[in-house]
């Protein structure tokens, strides 16, 4: 994400870009600790609003993370390729050793059935826009996606109820963040709420 941050800290923003071990943890203990670290900074609690940009598991650590705290600072969010709605990989895939040891326990948690975490979680209640790819350069995993997709998950499957827009680009899922359309349509969003650019 470092070059979504550099573009975000030239248009003025005070970013936090946050590493975590996604392969350590369940998706909500994941993020308590990703998102109590960003939160915890000095001057994010001076900020009045809080706007994420997530790639992939990111956009269901921040589901997960403001379905159970309070979400008083939270401004917009930009999630690139989410499985919002899980991914029919981890379906095919999720029960084999090498799955789940290259994956974690979050990663098994991202399946397209309705205990599926993301889909427990619900509908988002927070100002959200979608990014997702229509390019893979993964074509067994795309094999087992219906649809258009970037190699991780169909661009269906990034919606969720609640969201304010969804945007698809012809980008392959490892390269979403930096993208330099991507990374334009984010602050497009990020400063006016939707992703095509200002009319100022």
């Amino acid at each position: 994400m470092s070059e979504m941050a550099t573009a975000l800290v030239e248009a003025g923003y005070y970013v936090e870009n946050v590493d975590y071990s996604s392969r350590t943890a369940s998706i909500e203990k994941l993020s308590d600790v990703a998102i109590d670290r960003a939160l915890a900074d000095p001057k994010m609690q001076s900020c009045s609003r809080i706007h994420f940009v997530t790639h992939s598991l990111g956009g269901i650590l921040v589901r997960s993370y403001f379905r159970r705290h309070d979400s008083g600072k939270l401004g917009r969010v930009v999630m690139l390729g989410p499985p919002n709605q899980g991914s029919e990989v981890v379906d095919k895939l999720g029960g084999w050793w090498l799955f789940r040891k290259l994956n974690g326990p979050a990663g098994s948690e991202l399946g397209t059935g309705p205990d599926s975490t993301p889909n427990m979680l619900g509908p988002v209640d927070f100002e959200l826009g979608v990014i997702a790819g229509d390019r893979s350069i993964n074509w067994i995993n795309s094999l087992m996606i219906n649809g258009k997709n970037d190699g991780k998950v169909s661009v269906e499957r990034t919606r969720v109820a609640g969201m304010k827009e969804l945007l698809v680009v012809h980008v392959a899922h490892p390269f979403l963040m930096r993208n330099k359309a991507v990374i334009g349509y984010t602050l497009s969003f990020l400063k006016c709420g939707y992703f095509k650019p200002s009319p100022a």
